[in-house]
């Protein structure tokens, strides 16, 4: 493994290092995460450039990132370090957002939040934060119980997304829920008892869209608390319930359109 030979102030980190960073504590402990794959790490520099710790590659990186600090490697080196199967050649080391697994909210949070209540599936809630940065959410509060966000199959889901909007990681999630409530955010909750009127989600300034675990479902104690409760028009008689992700979606898709 080496290192750019103008980089004077960059320790040369040893391979376990990287590995690490598939772990939650050793995200934490480095205050950093791995993103795999050009698309993903442009997707990052875009939605915050100063995030990007280093690069890393099996060659000599795109012109685009030669202003980072750079790391070429063998392949085997890379593929090491990193979680998919077949790495396409570079990944970024990108500074964790340590405010994530805060309780306490941005200063502006936003019009638009998604809450994710106990989904587990790392791909699930990968892809859930892609398509709320895809719809302009502005935030998503997570439950502890949640996936982590910055897990690699998470990022991995989300293509790069993670910083596209703010994420809460909390088991106070419900507080933080009320709060907004207070500022004026209505609460949809999606429910398989809930009502098929779509309409609930057109034209909402402030919606907070919540989305519950992908075999119970959302809570007691946050249906309490919902304005409404939303179950998805479908052919009951060909299949249960949707995907929470597509769920997610649909949902999403919906609260993005004024009814006409």
């Amino acid at each position: 493994m080496s290192r750019k030979p103008d980089d004077k102030t960059h320790s040369l980190k040893p391979l376990k290092w990287y590995k690490s960073l598939a772990t939650g504590r050793g995200r934490l402990e480095a205050g950093a995460f791995l993103v795999e794959g050009s698309r993903a790490i442009d997707q990052v520099i875009s939605s915050d450039p100063a995030a990007i710790i280093e690069i890393v590659s099996a060659k000599e990186p795109p012109p685009v990132y030669r202003k980072y600090v750079n790391r070429i490697v063998t392949l085997s080196q890379l593929n090491s370090i990193c979680s998919t199967k077949t790495p396409q050649g570079i990944a970024a080391v990108v500074r964790l957002p340590l405010e994530t697994y805060s309780d306490r909210l941005p200063d502006f949070p936003g019009d638009k939040i998604l809450v994710l209540e106990d989904i587990q599936d790392p791909g699930n809630v990968g892809t859930l934060i892609r398509t709320a940065a895809a719809f302009g959410y502005a935030g998503a509060i997570l439950t502890d119980k949640c996936a982590d966000p910055f897990s690699p199959k998470c990022v991995q889901a989300a293509a790069g997304t993670v910083l596209s909007l703010w994420l809460r990681r909390t088991s106070r999630y419900l507080e933080l829920v009320k709060i907004l409530k207070n500022k004026g955010h209505t609460l949809v909750a999606a429910d398989l008892r809930g009502d098929e009127n779509i309409s609930v989600l057109q034209g909402r300034a402030k919606l907070l869209l919540a989305l519950g675990n992908e075999a119970g479902g959302l809570s007691k104690s946050l249906l309490e608390i919902a304005n409404y409760r939303l179950r998805i028009p479908i052919i009951r008689e060909k299949t249960e319930s949707l995907n929470v992700a597509a769920c997610g979606a649909i949902c999403m898709y919906l609260s993005s359109h004024i009814s006409t």
